[in-house]
Order: C-alpha cells, then sequence, then structure tokens
C-alpha cells in the first residue's frame, strides 16, 4: 500500500503561482505512476498531470505550457505540480494519485485532496 499526503493548496489572485506537493510512503516510489487529478463540485475528477517513473509526462490541454509536474524518486518520494498563471476555472480540489499495474492486477491510492481557490 501507498499513504499520500499532499498540501501547498490555498488562496491565490488569478495569475498567480501555487507548487503542490504530495509525499509518499508505504511502497516502492518507483513502481508507481504519479498524477494529479481536480474535482470540483458536481463533476467527475479529472486528470490534470501524470508522470512516470521514468520521468514521461503528459498534461491535460486546459493547463498545458502553464502547469509543470515533477517527482523526486531519489530523496523525498514526492511529486510536484507547479502551477503558473493560474485562472479563476483552476478552482478545485486537486488530488495526489499512485497507479501501479502489477502481475495480480492494477492498484490505486489517493491522498486526501487539497484545495485550491484562484479568485481575486
Amino acid at each position: 500500500q501507498v499513504q499520500l499526503v499532499e498540501s501547498g493548496g490555498g488562496l491565490v489572485q488569478p495569475g498567480g503561482s501555487l507548487r503542490l506537493s504530495c509525499a509518499a510512503s508505504g511502497d516502492i516510489f518507483n513502481f508507481y505512476r504519479m498524477s494529479w487529478y481536480r474535482q470540483t463540485p458536481g463533476k467527475q475528477r479529472a486528470l490534470v498531470a501524470g508522470v512516470t517513473s521514468g520521468g514521461t509526462t503528459n498534461y491535460a490541454d486546459s493547463v498545458r505550457g502553464r502547469f509543470t509536474i515533477s517527482r523526486d524518486n531519489a530523496k523525498k518520494n514526492t511529486v510536484y505540480l507547479q502551477m503558473n498563471t493560474l485562472k479563476p476555472e483552476g478552482t478545485a480540489v486537486y488530488y495526489c494519485n499512485a497507479h501501479r499495474v502489477h502481475l495480480t492486477g492494477e492498484y490505486d491510492y489517493w491522498g486526501q485532496g487539497t484545495q485550491v481557490t484562484v479568485s481575486a
């Protein structure tokens, strides 16, 4: 199992920046593809960005060029989401996800979520 703890959310003005962190523990971090999702009331959780253990990244079209996902495999077992030029539609609860494909099946673990509010 993997335990995920997010931090870094808060209130920011449009055009501002925030960096989210997600610290992982409990299993070998390198086994997992790490992602950030976000969710607003009444909507499904949606992928924001993902990064493989090898460093390959992917982004939702709405954040590409403004958000950057990265991971520290060596020391901190942490994945980050640097969010720049934030827009009001970026207001959501952001969740960290760890995903692993194993011979016994696929496994997903989630953090508790961190609120990001983009407002003047």
